[in-house]
């Protein structure tokens, strides 16, 4: 029983630790919005199944946006939050590759960002929710380079 009252007693230390990181008695940290979003991004893409971030219309205007010389990726794509004082939730939409176990990599997408933003920004992250708006399918090209056509 001990051990039980000691490992709440240390969730509780670690959220007081977490309220102390960002309002002080010397100041408040305040994170943007957009800070949240490119981290939760980026931890995004590095997950192994996740071909794009984005739906139809935000990877078209994107892929339009990276040919102007001097453009930068947008990493927050298809990625939405909300920053409170010490919490975040975040809303992503992506393509995932074909044959990929979705629940999968839901769960390793969730897992990835709670870390790399609870992380870097010390917030609470309360929710990721993920929306996979379409898969992506191999290019025929790519699997095929000396096959002939099965129907001529």
């Amino acid at each position: 029983m001990t051990e039980q009252s000691s490992a709440s007693t240390d969730t509780g230390a670690e959220v007081s630790q977490r309220e102390s990181v960002l309002v002080t008695q010397h100041g408040k940290t305040s994170i943007a919005d957009s800070v949240v979003a490119k981290i939760a991004g980026v931890a995004t893409r590095d997950v192994s199944g996740v071909y794009a971030l984005g739906g139809g219309a935000s990877r078209a205007v994107g892929a339009i946006r990276e040919r102007i010389p001097g453009s930068r990726t947008n990493h927050s794509q298809g990625v939405t939050v909300e920053v409170g004082e010490r919490q975040a939730a975040i809303d992503l939409e992506l393509v995932a590759e074909y044959g990929v176990a979705l629940a999968d990599l839901a769960a390793a997408i969730r897992r990835n960002v709670i870390s790399s933003v609870e992380r870097m920004t010390s917030l609470e992250v309360a929710e990721v929710n993920i929306a996979v708006s379409d898969l992506h399918l191999p290019d025929q090209s790519e699997d095929t380079d000396d096959e002939p056509a099965r129907v001529q």
